[in-house]
């Protein structure tokens, strides 16, 4: 199972770029997403999540400017950036939980390769 995060880049201040996470190959069930930034010399921190039934749940610095969704029958999960700004600026990643096989619980420890993100002022 892997989780592929694309559609990183180079934008200007007040510029949007749509992220997109896709888990692929052999698995029952994409659950909760969450979509993580962490830009050099600072921590990790959650940006959004969403879960299988599309509840979401934002970090306080991002609300109102961005949105995360999901297409089920597709396994992908999309994070819309909008009125980006220079603290925006960092390495995104997504996170699943998965459930391998029918019956089986969700392991939360699946994380895709990282998207770069860089907003210039």
């Amino acid at each position: 199972v892997q989780l592929q995060a694309s559609g990183g880049g180079l934008v200007q201040a007040g510029g949007s770029l749509r992220l997109s996470c896709i888990a692929s190959g052999s698995f029952f069930s994409l659950g909760s997403v969450g979509w993580y930034r962490q830009a050099p010399g600072k921590e990790r921190e959650l940006v959004a999540d969403i879960t299988r039934e599309g509840s979401t749940n934002y970090g306080d610095s991002v609300k109102g400017r961005f949105s995360i969704s999901r297409d089920n029958a597709k396994n992908t999960v999309f994070l819309q950036m909008n009125s980006l700004k220079p603290e925006d600026s960092a390495v995104y990643y997504c996170s699943a939980e998965i459930a391998l096989r029918v019956a089986y619980p969700y392991d939360p420890g699946y994380w895709g390769q990282g998207t770069q993100v860089t907003v210039s002022s």
